[in-house]
């Protein structure tokens, strides 16, 4: 039996009545994600036909999933939220604090010992208010959530920008920060900006090399990193029905690498093959009675640039497997152009590491498809060039790929089996030698390759590719091998050319585990007592941030103005700096030092302008901060793109920024600035960008009338005593303006819980 059936039996109760009163008052046919939207509506019964990327609406999510790294600040605020327990079924996932090194044994062993305080803390928040928790080497949140608690229709937030990967079980799951998870854990609405729709009409079917992970592969090239922003992207035609649950799983997982608000796909068989197969029958039962409701309506299908705001078409019949990078996940290369593309770039042609797993590509079947080229390898004498690694998507899938012989199969060429986790998919690897910083190729199945995401290294060329392509280019050892033309040479001197992979789609005997790692909350955890040490430098109880003070912000100092791509890794680095997520002071001291200066070309470099010496970022921020000086960043094109992380919103709060002017925004990242009672500014003219100097001071001329659809009028004063006005732009509405006012969103909910 599922988690949570009686809920999802809610969810379809009134799901027919709400989507038809929809689309009564839209007046047309509804797409499959205005049926989730309108169904899931805070006021429940729809009453009124919304806009597409212009109105905030108020939405009732069914569920909430954490993963370890955010789940400390998510629940640290929580706490402060004065609730008994979560108003929603909620988890928390610990697979981000295991660092990928030796082996699956030793590595969680090592993780068991060296973050036990942050476990520790997790599992006793969880059992006091009500959360269901996954213990380390239980699997990827991800992966477990498709598994166990993802249902077609459905709506659910989570904590990490990939929580995106539940539509391929047909939910609308979207990533988002802390401070959105603690308004539905608390009870309360989730804001949203109703969505644009991009509609992605895939035919025929896929087959010999190429798989569901180059659908989005191709998209991303096609729509690029911020292509998706502000919309939700739907897949439909007989080649979405022809694919995999987890196939889809895959390429909405990666839609989180456009900027789109989420991805999903409509309620078919596979999806009801997968329900059964991972024990979920009765929500098979449930889903059927409302099956028609579950997809978009036909005329939409039948005619979609009538109803999407885009429409993309893709023959999957044609497609061709895709190699995207290096350091950004849309540029895209077909398998057959990689040979000239990496000549004319000079990218290192010798593929040093293959990995297979994340979140992204770690279900059965991605194991089981890259098994069967590896099995031909072996049995034709070929000796990998490469290094190779897994990381299983569950402790679920795990069992059930040794108990088939698919571990055994990968280890005959020396794969190292990783802890069932995300590892070095979010940098969490210590590969040996990456500290030299020499230039070198990697390709994985991941699903970012920004520079040092991986292994630290900014000289590792990482590519994204599919998990059957990965085991073929790390057998080669040659980033421009195609295995659809090219031939290997095995131990014999013979040329051998490598089948197509074969793969089941679902375990012929079905899934097996014998601990899958959930523990339960306690019934009652009134009594459940969760302690922070005062000297702890992995956990620190937050302090809520001061309100407003209802006067222009003058005298603000330049802190940085940020050069190009901009990720929230670049704002809040992964890899070593996640030990620090549960305490703010101490991971503000990575806070943009991966963030290159405009004015030097150089990361952690910036001025104070009070001393004039130049120093890192966290070190200038405090200076500022220490003298009561307020401070402002300046950003290009698609800020804070990336991971749903919090952190890279708190940690500019806490250090003094008042307000970030860019260019443009990813969703997630301006919603987190609002969240933490920041300033999230755009320029009116982004030609304003090349106006700000390093020496610049900003005085807020109009910030005491604040109000929506109104920009703001900031006075730059150079360092030679000349002034000029600039226009920002905003998107606040009156609430996210009461946010602003009281300091954060926190605020305001624990004073309500407080009243």
């Amino acid at each position: 039996m599922a988690f949570d059936i009686e809920m999802i039996k809610k969810v379809y109760a009134t799901m027919a009545e709400r989507v038809d009163k929809a689309r009564d008052l839209v007046g047309r046919p509804l797409t499959l994600s205005e049926k989730i939207l309108y169904s899931h509506l805070w006021e429940g019964m729809p009453s009124q036909a919304f806009s597409r990327g212009k109105d905030y609406v108020d939405f009732a999510p069914d569920r909430v999933a954490c993963q370890d790294a955010t789940a400390q600040m998510a629940l640290l605020q929580f706490m402060h939220a004065g609730k008994k327990t979560v108003a929603v079924p909620t988890t928390v996932h610990c697979d981000h604090l295991i660092q990928a090194k030796v082996g699956a044994t030793t590595d969680l062993a090592v993780a068991n010992s060296q973050s036990k305080e942050v476990f520790d803390f997790l599992s006793s928040v969880s059992n006091k208010y009500g959360i269901g928790f996954w213990k380390p080497g239980s699997g990827i949140i991800h992966q477990i959530v498709l598994e166990n608690y993802a249902f077609p229709g459905g709506m659910m937030i989570g904590t990490d920008s990939h929580t995106v990967n539940a539509g391929g079980l047909g939910m609308l799951a979207i990533g988002v920060g802390g401070a959105d998870a603690v308004d539905v854990m608390s009870g309360m609405s989730w804001e949203l900006k109703f969505p644009k729709l991009i509609g992605v009409k895939l035919t025929g079917k896929l087959n010999g090399w190429t798989a569901p992970k180059d659908v989005i592969l191709k998209v991303a090239d096609i729509l690029t990193v911020k292509g998706g922003t502000g919309a939700i992207v739907e897949y439909f035609g007989e080649g979405a029905t022809n694919m995999s649950c987890t196939g889809k799983g895959t390429i909405c997982n990666m839609g989180a690498e456009i900027g789109a608000t989420t991805s999903t796909f409509g309620y078919d068989d596979s999806m009801r093959r997968y329900l059964a197969a991972t024990g979920r029958q009765d929500v098979v039962d449930a889903a059927d009675t409302v099956a028609a409701y579950l997809t978009g309506d036909a005329e939409v299908y039948a005619n979609p640039n009538q109803y999407f705001d885009q429409v993309i078409e893709i023959n999957l019949s044609e497609l061709e497997p895709h190699i995207n990078g290096p350091f950004t996940p849309d540029r895209g290369t077909p398998v057959s152009k990689m040979k000239e593309e990496a000549t004319k770039n000079d990218w290192p042609l010798k593929v040093e590491w293959g990995l297979i797993g994340s979140c992204t590509n770690s279900s059965y079947e991605d194991m089981a498809r890259a098994a069967s080229i590896v099995e031909q390898a072996v049995a034709h004498g070929i000796t990998p060039k490469a290094e190779f690694g897994i990381n299983p998507g569950s402790e679920q899938i795990r069992y059930t790929i040794e108990r088939d012989g698919i571990i055994a199969t990968f280890e005959k060429m020396g794969t190292k089996v990783f802890t069932n986790a995300c590892g070095p998919c979010i940098g969490q690897w210590d590969r040996a030698g990456a500290d030299k910083g020499e230039k070198n190729t990697i390709v994985h199945s991941f699903n970012r390759n920004f520079s040092k995401r991986a292994d630290g290294n900014p000289n590792t060329h990482a590519f994204v590719t599919s998990p059957e392509m990965v085991a073929a280019l790390a057998i080669s050892g040659d980033l421009s091998f195609n295995p659809i033309t090219d031939t290997l040479l095995n131990d014999k001197g013979e040329a051998v050319k490598l089948n197509p992979p074969t793969g089941d789609e679902l375990p012929k005997r079905g899934f097996d585990v014998e601990d899958a790692g959930f523990q339960a909350p306690a019934a009652d955890g009134s009594s459940v007592q969760v302690v922070v040490s005062p000297t702890s430098d992995r956990l620190q109880l937050l302090a809520p941030f001061d309100p407003w003070d209802g006067n222009n912000i003058t005298g603000a100092k330049l802190l940085i103005k940020a050069f190009g791509k901009c990720t929230t890794d670049h704002i809040s680095m992964a890899g070593p700096w996640l030990r620090f997520r549960g305490h703010l002071d101490n991971i503000s001291n990575n806070m943009l030092i991966g963030a290159v200066n405009a004015f030097n070309q150089e990361a952690n470099k910036v001025k104070n302008q009070i001393t004039g010496q130049y120093d890192a970022v966290p070190a200038v921020a405090r200076a500022y901060k220490a003298a009561n000086v307020p401070s402002i960043v300046v950003g290009d094109q698609n800020y804070g793109e990336g991971s749903s992380r919090e952190h890279a919103a708190m940690e500019p709060r806490f250090l003094g920024v008042k307000a970030v002017l860019v260019k443009s925004f990813a969703r997630i990242h301006e919603t987190n600035l609002k969240k933490q009672g920041m300033l999230a500014l755009t320029f009116a003219n982004e030609a304003d960008y090349d106006k700000i100097k390093e020496d610049d001071t900003f005085n807020f001329v109009d910030l005491t009338s604040f109000a929506p659809n109104k920009p703001l009028t900031i006075e730059i004063v150079h360092a030679d005593g000349s002034k000029e006005n600039i226009l920002a732009n905003h998107t606040y509405n009156d609430s996210q303006i009461g946010w602003f006012k009281a300091g954060s969103a926190l605020n305001l909910i624990a004073a309500a819980g407080n009243a």
